[in-house]
């Protein structure tokens, strides 16, 4: 775990204090929590961002794909083998 020295005015510090004492926790576990938070937000952010550009992705080969007339039949043991020793 890192440690980090920050620099605020007093009156803060004394307020950041006053409210940490209220909710049972320390200062510096409000800021981790804060940063903590932070991070997921930004993971989240990400997540979707990368969630729609897959969206789009797909939607785009739907697009660009050749409808199938007949079904698909998935190869035997003995075609996947043979396509191997080719």
């Amino acid at each position: 775990m890192k440690n980090i020295t920050l620099k605020i005015d007093d009156d803060t510090y004394r307020q950041a204090r006053l409210k940490a004492a209220a909710m049972g926790t320390s200062v510096s576990a409000m800021v981790r929590s804060y940063l903590s938070s932070m991070a997921t937000d930004a993971d989240e952010a990400n997540h979707r961002h990368l969630v729609a550009e897959l969206k789009k992705i797909y939607a785009e080969a739907e697009a660009r794909a050749i409808p199938r007339t007949e079904p698909f039949v998935p190869l035997t043991r003995a075609e996947i083998y043979a396509e191997r020793l080719r």
